[in-house]
């Protein structure tokens, strides 16, 4: 139970003793050092998973919420609304991870400033099944790579429908960039 008193502006009881606790905890994740605008936590044990543990954006960095995307149309020909009109999993998860790639490219971000992620994902309705590989095949084009390997911290979850009929994945990201020094224009990292 957590208590708030009001004239002195404290909390006290679990609340409390769970913050100070996370402050100590051995693994923890420490706050991002004044020359590390975004710090990221592997996972343990050396786990190649493409993700990070968590992710520390310091004081003094621009914080971007990109909205959901979904992949586009790939086949004119296809049902309207039919999975054939986006493709397969692999194919959705890469187009909308592109699609994310040029709204951050316009802001002057890459995705190695992702530092967060959540992707909505559903079964093929042909097999009742989610094709969670398939989505890892897009994903993986886009981190964790030599070329990019910055990992965000991720959510997937699996749902029973997207707004767009036949679309199999929306995906949401939150990216962060340490603001340029007004004096040079040049950002510290």
């Amino acid at each position: 139970m957590m208590k708030f008193d009001c004239r002195r502006g404290v909390a006290s009881g679990a609340a409390l003793m769970a913050v100070v606790m996370l402050q100590v905890a051995p693994g923890a994740a420490a706050p991002a050092k004044a020359d590390e605008p975004v710090s990221r936590l592997a996972l343990p044990d050396n786990n190649p998973f493409p993700i990070s543990a968590a992710v520390t954006v310091s004081a003094g960095t621009d914080i971007y919420f990109l909205s959901g995307a979904v992949p586009p149309m790939i086949n004119k020909d296809a049902p309207k609304g039919s999975t054939a009109a986006y493709g397969d999993m692999e194919t959705q998860a890469t187009n909308a991870l592109a699609a994310i790639k040029g709204t951050l490219d316009k802001l002057g971000l890459t995705m190695g400033d992702v530092v967060k992620m959540t992707a909505f994902l559903v079964a093929d309705p042909a097999t009742g099944k989610l094709d969670f590989d398939g989505f890892m095949a897009g994903y993986k084009k886009f981190f964790g790579t030599p070329e990019q390997p910055n990992k965000p911290s991720r959510s997937a979850v699996q749902i029973a429908a997207l707004v767009a009929p036949g679309a199999l994945v929306e995906i949401e990201v939150v990216a962060a960039k340490h603001k340029a020094n007004p004096k040079t224009g040049k950002s510290a990292k």
